[in-house]
């Protein structure tokens, strides 16, 4: 009898004890890669880009703020670093005159939408249409006295002079397909009299920060990552094209053959940032707009839906959204299919293209939602910490889906 009790009660002893813990999950390397972005230091990036004014394509100024770039990525680790050099020549009837650019290509460019191409798609308009309310102006401004900073405006008087241009990319090297990659870009040249910080000195600066932490030596991805600072795309997005021009059909070929080396791998996508920080909604009545963001403020991630790539585009476009879900802090993202008036519709019938914008650049750009646009307001001190950190939350956007695309590990 004492030896059933005794079984029975180490039996019930083994039963009564704690089941062992379930291993503890991996952390997610994307998260803490994305982790490591900061609003002061993506701040203090924009502000050392608006040293160099406007950085107007043809100045000194201009090339200034190339080569200060290039040490940027250098100190940061980029390795590939490259420039293409291309010239340009305005078109006849734009001329020599003082910061005009002549602007983007008009919206009746071949694949663009026309001014007022509604959002498509979960989060927005479906089809065309302009937003209805007050619509403001838009334009170039190209009146240096509108500038009162005396500083600033001497900084930005020395034309444009045509001739050759300059634009800097490094790349990140896939460890298992060097011959792929993504690409990830901004434009660094401006106009207006301002400094350029928002157009687009935001998106360049998303650019520089996702090159910084990715550069880190612990990380690797499977495949490549490059990222492009553009020229000339105020004057019709040139620099762009120069780039396409030169390397499209490079794309995928190693050289030397058997070196392992492919100086341009195949493109699986462009995720180009253009204008970042303010969305503040549309005019109030007397004309003058919100101090604040709006509470609807999101990221706009655009692809072109009559291009050639449409179908892709968008899908690269909806893994953009899904990342900025999971690893955007207080921003969402919504996708619309109107992309125009940006570089990446250079690759737009070529490569899976999209372009990330802090508004709708048709209706809602188009119709004055950012009055700074190409004005001399466009200045660092107009933008407060909410409108940083909405470009911030764009760089949480692309690193957290470029990380994911390129397959992205941590080296333990």
């Amino acid at each position: 009898m004492k030896l059933c009790l005794g079984f029975f009660a180490a039996t019930a002893a083994l039963f009564a004890q704690t089941p062992p813990a379930a291993p503890a999950a991996e952390p997610d390397p994307i998260k803490t890669v994305v982790s490591r972005l900061d609003l002061e230091k993506y701040k203090a990036t924009i502000k050392g880009l608006t040293r160099f004014g406007d950085r107007r394509q043809g100045t000194e100024r201009n090339r200034a703020a190339i080569d200060w770039i290039e040490a940027q990525l250098k100190s940061y680790g980029c390795a590939n670093i490259e420039r293409i050099r291309y010239d340009y020549q305005p078109p006849a009837g734009r001329g020599p005159a003082p910061n005009a650019d002549g602007g983007n290509p008009p919206a009746s460019t071949p694949g663009a939408a026309p001014a007022g191409a509604g959002r498509g798609g979960r989060g927005g308009r479906q089809g065309g249409g302009t937003p209805r309310g007050i619509r403001a102006k838009t334009g170039v401004n190209n009146d240096p006295n509108l500038q009162p900073d005396e500083k600033l405006r001497a900084l930005n008087t020395p034309p444009s002079v045509a001739g050759e241009r300059q634009e800097v990319f490094c790349t990140k090297v896939g460890v298992t397909h060097p011959e792929e990659m993504y690409i990830v870009s901004a434009h660094m040249d401006g106009i207006g009299w301002g400094e350029a910080a928002n157009d687009d000195g935001s998106g360049t600066a998303i650019v520089m920060e996702a090159a910084r932490i990715l550069s880190s030596p612990d990380v690797q991805t499977e495949r490549s990552i490059r990222f492009v600072l553009w020229n000339n795309e105020e004057s019709g997005t040139n620099g762009a094209q120069a780039y396409v021009t030169q390397r499209n059909e490079l794309q995928g070929k190693e050289s030397p053959a058997g070196s392992g080396k492919y100086p341009e791998p195949k493109w699986l996508g462009v995720i180009q940032h253009d204008m970042m920080l303010f969305d503040h909604g549309m005019p109030l009545k007397d004309g003058t707009m919100p101090k604040t963001q709006r509470p609807e403020a999101d990221v706009n991630i655009e692809f072109q839906s009559a291009s050639k790539m449409a179908k892709e585009s968008a899908e690269l476009a909806w893994k953009i959204q899904a990342a900025n879900e999971k690893y955007a802090t207080d921003y969402p993202a919504t996708v619309g299919a109107h992309m125009t008036n940006t570089d990446s519709g250079r690759f737009q019938d070529l490569a899976p293209s999209v372009s990330l914008r802090e508004n709708e650049r048709g209706p809602q750009i188009g119709n004055g939602w950012d009055p700074h646009w190409h004005q001399p307001t466009d200045v660092y001190a107009t933008f407060n910490d909410d409108d940083f950190r909405l470009g911030l939350n764009a760089a949480q956007t692309t690193l957290g889906a470029v990380s994911q695309l390129a397959g992205l590990k941590l080296k333990q």
